[in-house]
């Protein structure tokens, strides 16, 4: 009897060992988001990735300007999605206008009622569709992309880049990055060397507020002398209210992230 009951132990620990992992992002959530915004899209046109199996919702706009000076990546927070009205609309919809191509993906979303650290186990699904979102710049033959991910989408932008970015992506703006002890983001953003924009309010939430000094001296253990702490005085978590000065700020520091990549 309980050699029976150890051979049914060892049977389903094997069992969970070779079994792939479920996926946490809640797909038909995902699925409702891009049927609610595909037909009011009014800047891009709405199409559809590959990443890992699954099938994702982006959102894609051409440069505005004959000469096209790269690609970005649009990374938005948590349980929002590819035209979230704050932050990630205003910069996919104006970047276009200084020469920028911009690609707004859907990010892995959980439950609406599911617990934080349901939305902590999503950041490692997140990096096939930013590799996907890369692939996609990629056959445009566009070699010179930036991230610019809000929040969550800030997470899993440093985390994918931690784990060995591709040479396509030169720059990170993180946007109310929120990051918590080693695990929690630290020892991530000691990995990165690239061109980094910590860009946050001075009314954001509290995990970024308390994060501050720790991220810049994160990026000073990572030797990142591209890294750049900006406050805006006044902006909370989703710039509600700033939104042009949040396109003035992010225009303005790509502009100079993609003259220093035109010279490298």
């Amino acid at each position: 009897m309980e050699g029976n009951r150890m051979g049914r132990k060892v049977f389903l620990l094997l069992l969970a060992l070779v079994m792939p992992l479920a996926d946490a992002s809640d797909l038909a959530r995902e699925q409702r988001l891009a049927a609610e915004i595909e037909e009011t899209i009014l800047v891009g046109e709405g199409l559809r990735l590959q990443a890992g199996g699954v099938e994702f919702f982006a959102i894609h706009a051409l440069a505005e300007t004959d000469a096209v000076r790269g690609g970005v990546i649009l990374l938005h927070g948590r349980g929002a999605h590819p035209d979230w009205p704050d932050v990630i609309h205003p910069l996919r919809s104006q970047l276009p206008a200084g020469g920028w191509e911009t690609l707004s993906i859907q990010l892995p979303v959980a439950a609406v009622d599911a617990p934080d650290h349901a939305y902590r186990e999503l950041i490692p699904e997140a990096g096939p569709r930013i590799q996907a979102a890369v692939d996609f710049f990629r056959q445009r033959k566009l070699d010179r992309l930036v991230l610019v991910a809000h929040s969550l989408g800030s997470r899993m932008a440093v985390d994918y880049l931690a784990g060995g970015g591709p040479p396509e992506v030169k720059a990170l703006v993180a946007i109310g990055l929120p990051v918590a002890g080693r695990e929690g983001g630290y020892a991530a953003l000691e990995k990165l060397t690239l061109p980094l924009l910590d860009l946050y309010g001075s009314r954001d939430i509290a995990p970024v507020l308390h994060g501050v000094k720790a991220r810049a001296e994160a990026a000073r253990k990572a030797g990142n002398r591209d890294y750049l702490q900006f406050e805006v005085p006044g902006a909370d978590h989703f710039f509600r209210g700033l939104e042009q000065e949040l396109v003035s700020r992010v225009q303005g520091w790509i502009r100079k992230a993609g003259a220093a990549m035109a010279a490298r």
